[in-house]
């Protein structure tokens, strides 16, 4: 028996017809084609398939589809607006938070939930907020030095991404 449901993802509004057994994960990735999603574990020890739904992170592969009737559901790809890349996806790029990258989109999304409700978390609160996402790569130090410069950022302050040199004014 099929159920007709209707999502917004990343501001755009789908009708579908889902099985009562489809993951949230599935209809991201399979039916809508958002495969920034990432399936990781299938246990949600992983992370790799948080989201945001109506506003707070979400492991997908923990919900079915039809859960998310009526639902406002941001994914990796919603994050970047106008072509500019979220403060979060900017300082992975600039802090070198990531390896092979599988795991990323995972924990930018839980990094914008923890930054949405703290601005400015200590590292010891940002690895607090990781820890339902698994990095087998990278051992965290960069991710979190990735996320604490897009805190910086989205707090409106001048941010040098390390190994750069600070510009330095008019002499």
């Amino acid at each position: 028996m099929r159920h007709t449901i209707q999502v917004t993802v990343n501001g755009q509004t789908h009708r579908v017809e889902v099985e009562p057994r489809l993951l949230l994960v599935e209809l991201i990735r399979d039916v809508l084609g958002l495969t920034g999603t990432h399936v990781g574990c299938d246990t949600s020890q992983c992370g790799a398939c948080t989201v945001h739904v109506n506003g707070e992170a979400v492991k997908s592969c923990t919900m079915f589809a039809v859960q998310a009737d009526g639902c406002e559901i941001t994914t990796i790809e919603g994050l970047a607006r106008d072509g500019a890349l979220h403060p979060l996806q900017e300082g992975f790029w600039q802090e070198h938070g990531l390896q092979c990258g599988f795991c990323t989109p995972g924990i930018i999304m839980a990094a914008a939930d923890l930054l949405k409700r703290n601005p400015n978390p200590s590292e010891e609160e940002i690895r607090r907020a990781l820890e339902g996402n698994f990095c087998r790569c990278t051992g965290y130090h960069n991710i979190v030095r990735a996320i604490q410069y897009a805190a910086a950022r989205m707090r409106g302050e001048a941010v040098v991404p390390r190994g750069e040199a600070a510009p330095t004014g008019a002499s």
